[in-house]
């Protein structure tokens, strides 16, 4: 029987780094799909609450409570990140272990938004794409989810296109790194 060897989705991949913005593979976190049942919003909103100290997010948002973070994946779906799903979850949602299905990168540095401004069409300025932002968009022609950092962007793929989305925003950082030298 094969021995199977667990790696992380970006292994080999990453760090990538050009000018000043690197690309890195984020932390490993418990990634939990949260969808509510019909008409149950507002109950699966108090058992996050109960349990996190955190709310259900509104559309193209996020919310935080210490480690752990509910990020706004789609129209009624949220991603639970950072912490284990308490079973009371489970009455009001469906809910559904993503832990091992996604690749999560941080696009860090001064120039991260200039670099993510060549693959995604999105206003990523601070005014429009604030610290509580959370979007669901197209990197290239990669499905991501997308949120700020303190100093860039956590980019979340599926799994099965971290070497697509990795080479995408490795190119676009060459090209941005590029383009400063000449300045």
């Amino acid at each position: 029987m094969t021995d199977l060897i667990a790696r992380s989705p970006a292994f080999g991949l990453t760090p990538v780094a050009y000018g000043a913005t690197t690309l890195t593979e984020g932390p490993w976190q418990q990634l939990t799909a949260l969808m509510p049942f019909a008409g149950q919003t507002a109950r699966i909103c108090t058992a996050l609450q109960d349990a996190y100290g955190l709310n259900f997010p509104a559309p193209g948002r996020l919310t935080r409570a210490g480690h752990t973070t509910c990020v706004w994946t789609g129209r009624g779906q949220a991603f639970l990140v950072g912490s284990e799903p308490v079973q009371d979850l489970a009455r009001y949602a469906a809910v559904t272990d993503q832990s091992d299905a996604w690749v999560t990168l941080d696009l860090t540095g001064e120039q991260a938004a200039e670099v993510l401004a060549r693959l995604v069409p999105l206003d990523l300025s601070p005014r429009a794409f604030g610290a509580d932002h959370a979007a669901r968009t197209l990197l290239g022609h990669a499905a991501i989810q997308l949120h700020r950092l303190e100093n860039g962007f956590r980019i979340r793929g599926f799994r099965s296109m971290a070497r697509t989305i990795v080479h995408e925003t490795a190119d676009a950082m060459a090209a941005v790194a590029a383009r400063a030298a000449l300045d």
